[in-house]
């Protein structure tokens, strides 16, 4: 069984992780920001910042009862914007944590999701894959910025 404490633990590494390759993104220039590259889904590192973003915060939204759905990346120009809008993500999944019971965190039900689907949800599970979900990205983002020179190493999942 995973335990609340866990998944809050979690979700704390991960983000310490994710504030590093911000951290990291500041070496970039605003052009390299918004340069398009192929190969990647969302084609520019500020794309995927805002991805890696807003889909934590529409699947804890499913979690709570509500669609999310993001769709404002014009509004986060800058690594700053980011940043601040990582922050109030953030803290809006450690709080829906800390509020709900391991009961609630690990009991299957049924959640509407994006054009009104319903599906038998597990939170747990989709905490766990909005977490991943940041390192996938994150791997792409770090090819991205070997591909302008700018390597970064350093950001696996932090285990101490």
């Amino acid at each position: 069984m995973i335990t609340k404490e866990f998944l809050i633990d979690f979700h704390q590494r991960v983000h310490r992780s994710f504030k590093l390759l911000l951290t990291h993104c500041h070496n970039l220039t605003i052009d390299e920001l918004n340069q398009e590259l192929d190969g990647f889904g969302y084609p520019t590192i500020r794309l995927q910042l805002h991805h890696m973003i807003g889909a934590e915060k529409y699947w804890i939204g499913v979690l709570q009862g509500r669609i999310d759905v993001d769709e404002d990346d014009h509004l986060y120009t800058t690594i700053e914007s980011l940043e601040s809008y990582r922050d109030d993500v953030f803290k809006a999944t450690e709080e829906y944590l800390k509020s709900s019971s391991e009961d609630e965190l690990e009991t299957s039900r049924p959640m509407m999701t994006w054009g009104n689907k319903e599906k038998i949800l597990n939170p747990t599970q989709v905490l766990l894959r909005t977490q991943t979900h940041i390192f996938h990205h994150q791997g792409q983002i770090l090819a991205m910025c070997r591909l302008f020179g700018k390597p970064c190493n350093g950001l696996d999942y932090p285990i101490d």
